[in-house]
């Protein structure tokens, strides 16, 4: 009898702050400076140099612990975690350890059939980043020190993930967390949103958790979710083969779809953790909490439900929209300029996201004023939606308002009655059969003139009133047909 499984997933994610300077110094933290550009004595661990603590980066913690639902500490310490590696210049890492600045709280994460799980956190600490290795195909690694003492937060989970899939999807709500706070850009291929995946499997039935393996270099949501099926299946060959799983630290290789040893895994012992003798501990006050919340962002879970309820939106499109914070900006101000919600989500998602990337639409030559206005002429029958699909390309393009490319290129509707009972009655004697057709009870050929007055006036009539010229032109149709 075969023994079935399960897997125990628990993850911590990286996500650097968005500060504008490192945790204990002032170098900046701007990505892609010149290899060892942003460094100085503090974050190169010269003697005798002392860490001061970012400011903005504990107000940054404190929005996560809001947002998470975690407990403050009034009192967090920082303390040294040893270890050497090149990429390390003090030979130790500005962490917190016992008393971390937030703990508990939980993430809701919205799984593929609709079901709703909290996944519990075990802490969150403030801690430096380390510098970064550089492997040469000469075999050499080289050194750049620039990220080397950016602000991190290390969001630990509680164990409680039991899939790949699940672990995606509390990656996802982290991740669009962080950024709706404004706290992370949750660049992942800058490595300013990184995560390490904890994975052990156990009989179904049985408590005890399995012995645990650390997954690290996964730089893509696939990724973290191809890492973790293959560690499963791996876990589960090497119990079912007679083996015994080794506690150690592995590297996910994506081009050969693998894990591969890296290390053996470490205990906190062998960190040598003591308290950070050159801080002094970290002191937050219940006023600075309270500021900080009356200025909390809104999160995307609370905004996709006020979209549906407000906005009278689909729960897809709330989703869509709020799927990118400038989106969301954007849509808002258009229905301010246009209260249309429904119509403004419509070209936003079909037209305007079909060819200008989400992060990119702020920026795009349609401005949320632009595209309200384009809605607000359908709306009023100054331009039917066929034309305005063209005045929508000449904005993109041109960045010009709908206005104008409408007055430029006569696009305004006709909805004169003698104009439009002209072409109309040009239709009529165009198609003598099919008039008498339809007079005969062939109901289905008025969609055809109607096409053909829109044909001959180049889309210009208005529908409606096409539709009422050819009723009273052509008399009332034979009953049946």
């Amino acid at each position: 009898m075969s023994i079935k499984f399960e897997a125990v997933i628990g993850l911590e994610v990286h996500c650097q702050l968005a500060t504008r300077e490192k945790l204990f110094c002032g170098c900046p933290t701007d990505f892609g400076a010149p290899i060892n550009r942003n460094t100085c004595p503090i974050c190169l661990g010269m003697p005798g140099v002392l860490p001061v603590l970012n400011e903005q980066a504990v107000d940054m913690a404190i929005r996560a612990g809001l947002a998470l639902g975690c407990e403050i500490r009034e009192r967090s310490v920082f303390s040294r975690k040893h270890y050497f590696y090149p990429d390390l210049p003090k030979g130790y890492q500005i962490t917190q350890y016992e008393r971390p600045i937030l703990e508990r709280g939980g993430l809701s994460i919205e799984l593929e059939d609709g079901q709703r799980r909290v996944i519990g956190l075990t802490r969150i600490h403030m801690e430096e980043d380390a510098g970064k290795s550089i492997h040469m195909d000469t075999g050499a690694t080289l050194i750049d020190l620039n990220r080397a003492g950016h602000p991190l937060i290390e969001i630990v989970s509680e164990p409680e993930l039991r899939s790949a899939v699940e672990a995606v999807a509390y990656l996802k709500a982290l991740h669009e967390v962080v950024r709706y706070l404004g706290i992370c850009d949750g660049n992942m291929d800058e490595g300013s949103f990184r995560c390490d995946a904890n994975v052990s499997v156990r009989p179904v039935g049985r408590a005890a958790f399995g012995t645990r393996t650390e997954i690290k270099n996964m730089n893509t949501f696939r990724g973290v979710q191809r890492a973790i099926d293959h560690e499963i299946l791996r876990h589960i060959d090497v119990i079912e083969g007679g083996g015994v799983i080794v506690q150690e630290t592995r590297l996910w290789d994506e081009a050969a779809g693998r894990t591969r040893t890296m290390r053996s895994k470490e205990d906190a012992h062998d960190y040598r953790y003591f308290p950070e003798p050159d801080l002094p501990h970290l002191i937050i006050s219940t006023a600075r909490i309270e500021s900080l919340r009356a200025t909390q962002a809104e999160l995307p879970l609370a905004m996709r439900e006020r979209f549906v309820r407000d906005y009278g939106l689909s729960a897809y499109d709330a989703g869509v929209l709020t799927g990118e914070p400038s989106l969301v900006a954007y849509f808002e101000a258009a229905v301010v300029a246009h209260p249309n919600p429904k119509g403004i989500c419509n070209w936003l998602t079909s037209e305007l996201l079909g060819r200008v990337d989400a992060a990119k639409v702020p920026t795009s030559n349609v401005s949320p004023g632009a595209l309200a206005r384009l809605v607000a002429l359908i709306d009023d029958e100054t331009i039917n939606g066929k034309i305005a699909k063209t005045v929508f390309e000449k904005m993109l393009s041109t960045g010009m308002s709908p206005d104008a490319v409408v007055d430029a290129d006569g696009l305004r509707q006709v909805k004169d009655g003698g104009a439009v009972e002209l072409v109309v009655q040009q239709v009529i004697d165009a198609n003598p059969n099919q008039v008498s057709q339809y007079r005969s009870g062939k109901l289905g050929l008025k969609g055809f003139l109607v096409g053909q007055c829109m044909k001959v006036s180049g889309g210009k009539l208005n529908p409606s009133v096409v539709n009422d010229t050819l009723d009273r032109l052509l008399g009332p149709p034979a009953t049946g047909g």
